[in-house]
């Protein structure tokens, strides 16, 4: 396999809302770098990066996939990521790892809320980004309808290279500003060859004054072509591109694109635009970590020579060749059969195999350097946000943080035959998804797992079924409630024991404080000198946190809770670590009690689009679900209401509207927050929950 030079690599994640036209833009992708020689599709389940079962038969993308093609002397590392909300967490992982990305909106729908939340995960990531208005081809395709909604939605800086030559069931082509030529596709052999002709008159106006606006916004981003621009000298092809690139790279400006993936028109250009402005390894600052052993901030080049590092950013489980570590390799390089430090646990691994992916293909290599993508076969107890080092040279990058899961389902083995296969599916599943959380409940003796939505967890039981073999008997889904306080409460508590030999002595005064929603947990140590020792400090709080697991109302973990310790004391020879835990823990239990405690539950952001005739009736039913309906957009032919609704109402809601619009109507939800229960119903969920 040929090496390529570092500033001929791109690593690039390709995102959207769903239905967007993704996973098909990634498949003419693949088809025009000659990576296959056959167009997959979606709707026939034959598209190369859905290659689950699952994706096959649902027609959406549930896991992340990687692949790597080459277009103009450049290799390009692609990671097609799903759109559905349900499995967020595969954009979120994916884009630590990744240079630049291509969001792509559609442009019917405009930006969509999924479009909204993988946005503001680029921004977190400060990723460079191109857009690729797709679909405009379809009934109701308005391109600068969609540049309109970037900004006013997004807060986006769109600058557009391209705009299209007509619209709807009449698009031709696009209108490329940087040359101000017009690009048409032979519909024979699947638009593979194209060519450039005159700008049509009646589009000249246009096309001038949006090169006019291009220049405009790219001149503050380069210095030469503002002065070009200033001394109305001729600005060069050449100009436009560097500079272009330049703001793309400083996230200071978003190239916007058009054209119809399905229809096979403007792939080619954006496969140019990959290579021309997304950047490369060696354009993007060095990724800095803390040395663990000096606690100080260091860099990592992407260069050869220096030290090994990487992140692992998924775990995934082949049938073929067992867990694959995907990692994202940003210094040194690595053999196969080396041993490489986990930052993390403290511990060396081997990397017994070293594996380039094109989905669930698998290409053997014998090294990997930095700047690539690949998977590492061997490493057993390495997860998803870890740093990969060596001992000489440890580094620890920062660990990603991912959303908590909201919907929960009580699960059991049919026999004692399939418990212990039921765990070891669940430890496998745990590894692969830090979204998916598995908890044993010593009250009923069930295991309750948890997710993201009813599709994360309906998708990860199928595949308990039908990967793993596993049987079980499976409960109703209900949401994941959380608990708070509402007032301050202080509480002294003594932990005292006596056992005839060395006793247990631990005495703690804390005070719990609520805190704003979505703030967690804070612990503040105000205690006085020498009263506690201070290597006890930390059993303290941890203490806390334990008794933070189980809540006071109903057993639901405790949030937005912050925690004082005020004052204790301690025995020289009877204070312990475990002591001083159990004391902390007593104590926070009591103040829970004391403080007002209430329920909180998961609310929703609901995005609905229904032709106008079918509004009414859908307000009136999301109101008796207890939303706040924030408003209704126009769009061509249809309105799109927005509303916050609580999770636990929105069971089965895809039958309701599909009833209440003859199937017209379409809906997508993303987690907004969690919200306290009104008084009246925290007392009948807490009277179901404790079964009177």
């Amino acid at each position: 396999m040929k090496t390529y030079k570092l500033e001929n690599v791109r690593n690039i994640g390709i995102m959207a809302h769903i239905d967007a036209g993704k996973t098909t833009t990634t498949e003419r992708i693949l088809f025009y770098t000659g990576k296959v020689h056959r167009v997959g599709e979606v709707d026939e389940g034959s598209a190369t990066m859905d290659w689950m079962d699952q994706e096959k038969e649902r027609g959406i993308t549930i896991t992340s996939a990687a692949t790597t093609c080459v277009w103009n002397d450049t290799q390009i590392n692609i990671i097609d990521t799903p759109g559905h909300v349900d499995f967020t967490v595969e954009v979120e992982r994916s884009l630590m790892v990744l240079d630049g990305a291509i969001i792509i909106f559609s442009a019917v729908e405009g930006v969509e809320p999924q479009s909204e939340t993988v946005w503001r995960q680029a921004n977190k990531y400060f990723t460079p980004r191109i857009s690729f208005i797709n679909k405009m081809d379809r009934m109701g395709a308005n391109f600068f309808r969609t540049v309109k909604m970037m900004e006013e939605r997004l807060s986006a800086k769109p600058v557009l290279l391209q705009i299209p030559l007509g619209k709807e069931e009449n698009f031709e082509g696009i209108i490329d500003l940087v040359c101000m030529k017009v690009v048409k596709w032979f519909k024979e052999r699947w638009g593979i060859e194209f060519y450039e002709e005159d700008i049509p008159k009646n589009y000249i106006e246009i096309a001038h004054h949006y090169r006019e606006l291009l220049i405009e916004r790219v001149c503050d981003c380069d210095d030469v072509i503002t002065k070009k621009y200033i001394e109305e000298e001729q600005i060069t092809e050449d100009d436009i591109i560097k500079a272009v690139r330049k703001g793309t790279i400083i996230d200071a400006i978003h190239p916007v694109f058009c054209g119809s993936a399905f229809r096979n028109k403007g792939v080619q250009n954006l496969l140019n635009a990959v290579v021309n402005f997304l950047p490369s390894p060696l354009d993007i600052p060095p990724i800095e970590g803390v040395n663990p052993e000096t606690e100080k901030v260091e860099k990592r080049l992407p260069q050869i020579e220096e030290p090994f590092s990487a992140v692992v950013f998924k775990i995934a489980n082949d049938f073929h060749v067992g867990k694959l570590v995907f990692v994202r390799v940003y210094s040194g390089e690595v053999k196969e059969g080396q041993a490489v430090y986990n930052s993390n646990l403290k511990k060396h691994e081997r990397v017994n195999r070293i594996l380039l992916m094109h989905a669930n293909k698998r290409i053997h290599v014998n090294s990997i350097s930095c700047g690539n993508i690949a998977a590492f076969v061997g490493l057993k107890e390495s997860r998803t946000g870890h740093t990969l080092s060596t001992k000489k040279h440890p580094i620890l990058f920062q660990t990603p943080t991912f959303p908590e899961p909201v919907i929960s389902v009580a699960i059991e083995p049919t026999s004692q035959k399939d418990s212990e296969k039921l765990n070891s599916t669940l430890r496998t599943l745990k590894d692969e998804d830090p979204t998916f959380e598995v908890k044993y409940d010593e009250e009923t003796g069930q295991i309750v797992i948890s997710g993201m939505g009813e599709l994360h967890i309906e998708v990860l039981l199928n595949r308990m079924i039908r990967e793993f073999g596993v049987k079980a008997n499976i409960g109703t889904p209900h949401v994941a409630y959380k608990e708070t306080i509402k007032k301050e409460q202080t509480v002294e508590e003594k932990f005292v024991k006596q056992t005839g030999g060395k006793g247990q002595y631990a005495h703690v005064k804390i005070r719990v404080e609520p805190l704003g929603r979505g703030n967690g947990f804070e612990f503040e140590n105000k205690i006085r000198h020498g009263a506690i020792p201070s290597e006890f400090i930390s059993s303290i709080e941890k203490g806390i946190t334990e008794a933070m697991e189980n809540g006071v109302l109903a057993g639901f973990p405790v949030v937005d809770v912050k925690a004082i310790l005020l004052d204790g004391s301690h025995h020289p020879v009877d204070s312990s670590n475990i002591a001083f835990r159990r004391a902390s823990s007593i104590a926070f239990y009591k103040a829970a009690e004391e403080a007002s405690p209430i329920l909180l539950e998961p609310v929703m952001e609901l995005e609905i689009v229904s032709p106008e005739s079918y509004t009414g009736e859908i307000i009136k039913d999301i109101q008796s679900r207890r939303s706040q309906v924030l408003g209704m957009r126009h769009r061509e032919g249809s309105r799109i209401i927005e509303a916050f609704v609580p999770l636990s109402e929105m069971f089965g809601y895809a039958t309701t509207l599909r009833s209440l619009s003859q199937g017209r109507a379409v809906y997508s939800m993303q987690f907004h927050g969690y919200l306290r229960i009104p008084e009246d119903l925290q007392v009948s969920i807490l009277k179901k929950i404790r079964g009177f």
